[in-house]
């Protein structure tokens, strides 16, 4: 005979309440309908599986052992139905984000806070690295929006023109430049440059050769590590960090940030979002709306789908 996942339940339910009065009311059903179905069960499987009596309903023996199953079997259900849920789910309101510097300060944890606040239901996953990694990871679907800085200009595929941030100059308390309100470029030629290998160090390395030609360059040293750990290395005087505005709501014991300009006015990078037209998640969509209403779409309408 077939024994249906409902008949496990409310076995489990009697066993674990020893009345089939109290069972059925937590089951939501009539004890009538509770009791003709146990009935069945024992009639098609030639056991009883239940004792009646004025004290109660405890299992037998048999129905013991199928109590074992039951719960096992149940249990699997449950867990099966709760991950194939949080799956879809996941996919159907989660956001990932690509994202080439820090969001610490600045418009990103702005935008990020308002998007949260409309659309508590989305989950927004962020992904971090250089501007290659996260445009490829948009053309394979693996990151459903990236924001990036200028060196956008090898991607064909939809974007749209966000704010700009200024370079800044993580450098230890104590230098003798941390004491100016402001850095000229000039001004690091004689210091180790510090560079992340990811996120925007590939364009501060390349603003850095811009603004110093004609000038010898510093020892550049990339680390392929997080912001922190090359901050720690900033506090013990091993070199100058360049990093964007972004960033510097991460506080370090130790590390001061000033601006940097070119003559007399402050360095900046342009940042962009770029997506892929092929991607219609409702969470993109909600992401991008939010976007065009700071930062108005003036591209052609063909191109701004």
């Amino acid at each position: 005979m077939e024994i249906e996942i409902r008949d496990l339940k409310w076995i489990i339910a009697v066993s674990e309440h020893r009345s089939l009065r109290q069972a059925a009311t937590v089951l939501n059903i009539r004890q009538p309908v509770l009791s003709r179905r146990l009935r069945t069960l024992e009639l098609r499987l030639g056991v009883t599986l239940f004792e009646r009596d004025n004290c109660g309903t405890r299992p037998t023996p048999e129905g013991l052992e199928l109590l074992v199953t039951a719960r096992r079997v149940h249990e699997e259900v449950d867990d099966l139905l709760r991950k194939l849920k949080g799956r879809s789910s996941r996919h159907r309101h989660r956001l990932t984000l690509g994202l080439q510097a820090s969001p610490s300060a600045g418009n990103m944890p702005t935008l990020l806070g308002e998007f949260t606040r409309r659309f508590p239901a989305i989950d927004i996953r962020l992904v971090d690295g250089s501007c290659q990694r996260l445009l490829d990871g948009v053309r394979a679907g693996t990151v459903d929006i990236a924001i990036v800085t200028g060196s956008r200009s090898h991607w064909s595929e939809h974007s749209l023109d966000l704010w700009s941030e200024r370079v800044v100059a993580a450098l230890p308390a104590h230098h003798p430049l941390a004491l100016r309100p402001f850095i000229q470029w000039r001004d690091l030629n004689a210091t180790p440059i510090l560079l992340p290998e990811h996120g925007p160090g590939a364009d501060l390395h390349q603003r850095l050769s811009d603004r110093l030609t004609g000038h010898s360059l510093p020892p550049i040293l990339h680390h392929d590590a997080a912001l922190d750990r090359i901050l720690a290395l900033v506090r013990g005087g091993l070199g100058i960090l360049l990093v964007m505005e972004g960033a510097t709501g991460l506080h370090y014991e130790g590390v001061a940030y000033r601006e940097i300009r070119d003559g007399e006015r402050p360095e900046r990078l342009e940042f962009s979002a770029c997506w892929s037209p092929a991607n219609r998640k409702t969470a993109l969509m909600h992401f991008l709306a939010t976007l065009r209403e700071r930062h108005p779409d003036l591209a052609p309408p063909d191109l701004t789908k």
